[in-house]
């Protein structure tokens, strides 16, 4: 609570999208920084002001200047003129080198095609503490690998009683992550400074309880910033129904990414477009008037309805070869997971 009271007194405001986020705007500057327990990052744009920041800050903490930010929480910050990239190198070599795969043959896949797990296939059990400690880590690898986002999530729906066959599963993604240790993200100057969402889902992905998996994605310029695969929480009667969802909760993620970027920038982004590859979803959106088609899908999905009429967000149609939110809904082939991994903004991050 001190901290917050310092930042407040020198003219800070705390985002309310994002707790752990202060910003400043001035006439000569806006400052922002981001607080993780006792740990600071500090930017803006003005360096006389960043570094009267910090000075002032010294005063009142016992304080450490790091310098220009490299590392963080496990992230791997490489700054350079042509922008920002971020990878998790060292933690994935932690990772496999904890769960003795360090001399695993590597993969370029991180599940097999149209493979289906089931919470009781027959097979042994395994010791489902070091299941979940491993999938628990590979989790946190997903803040900048989202290709993995799909993999992951699926096998962490089997944390309970884990078996043999979901640490087959899970050993697959260590050796992909063998051979794609310096994947991750780049974050390019000088864009558009646009958001733009995609959202997809599959239809019956789980066969113990018949739900499908919703993806998606927000782009700030050509760089991934949110992102999600995750099963959804009713069981979709169609594929439209099921792509409705989906654009739902892409429609909530938009909202709430559209008064962030307000907070921090102290501008007003435009109307957010979401792309979805199902004309038959999109028309379910737009037109109400199909009530025989929607009257039985739960009301909170019908958010979106609202969010398209004030103007909020957009619905755009994009064909399915092209989505990029349908690598976080199923396992590709694999020659189409390597293209889709591209198109999603993942790439080979070099250190310096």
């Amino acid at each position: 609570m001190k901290l917050d009271g310092v930042l407040k007194e020198y003219g800070f405001q705390r985002c309310k999208l994002e707790q752990a986020v202060y910003t400043r705007r001035a006439h000569e500057g806006s400052l922002l920084v981001g607080i993780y327990v006792d740990d600071l990052i500090v930017t803006g744009n003005n360096v006389e002001h960043i570094v009267k920041f910090k000075r002032q800050m010294e005063r009142k903490f016992e304080m450490s200047d790091l310098g220009t930010l490299s590392y963080y929480l496990g992230l791997e910050v490489i700054q350079g003129k042509d922008g920002i990239k971020i990878k998790q190198s060292c933690y994935a070599k932690k990772i496999l080198q904890q769960t003795g795969m360090w001399e695993c043959n590597p993969t370029k896949y991180h599940m097999e095609p149209g493979l289906k797990l089931v919470k009781d296939d027959g097979s042994n059990f395994v010791d489902a503490t070091e299941y979940r400690k491993t999938v628990g880590c590979l989790r946190y690898l997903t803040h900048t690998q989202p290709d993995l986002a799909y993999s992951v999530g699926y096998t962490s729906r089997y944390m309970q009683a884990p078996k043999t066959t979901h640490f087959q599963a899970v050993k697959q993604i260590l050796r992909y992550i063998k051979g794609t240790v310096d994947l991750g993200i780049c974050y390019r100057r000088n864009g558009s400074n646009t958001l733009l969402g995609f959202s997809d889902s599959s239809l019956l992905v789980n066969p113990d309880d018949g739900k499908g998996t919703t993806g998606l994605v927000f782009y700030f310029d050509d760089g991934p910033v949110s992102w999600c695969s995750q099963k959804q929480p009713t069981v979709a009667l169609s594929s439209c129904e099921s792509k409705f969802m989906a654009a739902t909760l892409a429609a909530c993620q938009a909202v709430w990414l559209h008064g962030l970027l307000a907070e921090i920038t102290g501008r007003i982004e435009e109307v957010i477009v979401i792309r979805v590859d199902n004309k038959s979803a999109i028309d379910l959106m737009k037109n109400p008037v199909f009530h025989g088609r929607s009257k039985h899908i739960d009301r909170r999905y019908h958010f979106i309805r609202e969010c398209m009429e004030k103007n909020q967000i957009k619905v755009e149609f994009i064909s399915g070869d092209q989505q990029p939110a349908d690598i976080l809904t199923k396992a590709l082939p694999k020659v189409k997971f390597a293209e889709m991994r591209e198109v999603l903004g993942v790439r080979p991050i070099e250190s310096h």
